[in-house]
């Protein structure tokens, strides 16, 4: 009975594949059908887990993927997508005086060769829509074989070329992450975050992806909280929430003489539940 498997290949480039009767591992490098030919990769995931993957993908519309993973790969292939690896920096460097001699407003970012040299993926980026119909043609003649320029975003090339963090780690996008995920400035709010572009801003110059780690905790934690401006009355009268310290489980207060002062979330419940009436601002 075939079952589901997920081939990483250069970068973060990934494909789900159904197998039979082949002892595959997480690891295992495997020769697999592609477009016209066969490409090699490495398996990252087997099985329910693959499945669940391809399913979130969105590149699942059969109850098995068409293309097939052929067999483990021998020693002399993995030798040979070494060379290829090797090989593409030529190929990005041919192709980038190719670029500048059509005049094209575009920065080549990555090459990767399909296994069997049938194929060319050039991956580059543009601030607009480019004409490259005429490099395509200029690239056919010099690498003689089908290419495929291939557009992406500034998040998508530090994914594919990689890098570090200003965590001191290498980016999550181009390590671990599964999948690219808009990044809106109002996660940084919700976290009373700094909104100094320069603070918050990763490798690719957007918004760091990590601002999704801890959003949910953060406003899960914030409804425990009364919000900033709100008037209550405690044992010294009526106070305004002036801030609130999500991790340190404070809130910051206001009297109507201008004093403030700084209590515990409990201790401030504790006011609160002793007096008999709260009111809001308007």
């Amino acid at each position: 009975m075939a079952d589901f498997a997920e081939v990483r290949f250069k970068g973060t480039r990934k494909g789900y594949f159904a197998y039979e009767a082949l002892d595959l591992v997480p690891g295992s490098t495997v020769i697999v059908e592609a477009d016209r030919g066969e490409d090699l990769g490495e398996i990252t995931a087997l099985g329910s887990i693959a499945e669940r993957k391809c399913a979130t993908s969105g590149g699942c519309a059969t109850p098995l993927p068409e293309m097939r993973v052929l067999r483990m790969a021998r020693e002399a292939e993995r030798l040979r997508i070494k060379e290829l690896r090797v090989d593409e920096n030529r190929v990005r460097t041919e192709t980038r005086k190719l670029v500048k001699r059509h005049k094209l407003n575009m920065k080549i970012t990555e090459a990767e060769w399909q296994f069997d040299k049938n194929k060319l993926i050039i991956y580059f980026t543009a601030d607009r829509r480019v004409d490259f119909r005429e490099l395509v043609r200029s690239l056919a003649r010099t690498f003689r074989t089908r290419i495929e320029l291939k557009q992406i975003g500034v998040r998508d090339e530090s994914a594919l070329l990689g890098g570090v963090g200003r965590c001191g780690r290498e980016l999550c996008s181009s390590v671990w992450l599964p999948a690219l995920k808009p990044v809106s400035l109002q996660l940084a709010k919700d976290q009373d975050l700094s909104l100094n572009p320069a603070q918050i801003s990763g490798g690719c110059g957007r918004l760091m992806c990590c601002l999704m780690y801890e959003h949910k905790a953060y406003v899960e934690a914030r409804r425990r909280f009364p919000r900033a401006g709100k008037i209550l009355r405690t044992s010294l009268g009526e106070e305004k929430v002036v801030s609130v310290e999500i991790l340190r489980e404070t809130v910051t207060l206001r009297s109507a003489e201008g004093e403030r002062r700084t209590i515990s979330l409990e201790e401030l419940k504790r006011e609160v539940s002793a007096t008999p009436t709260t009111t809001t601002a308007t």
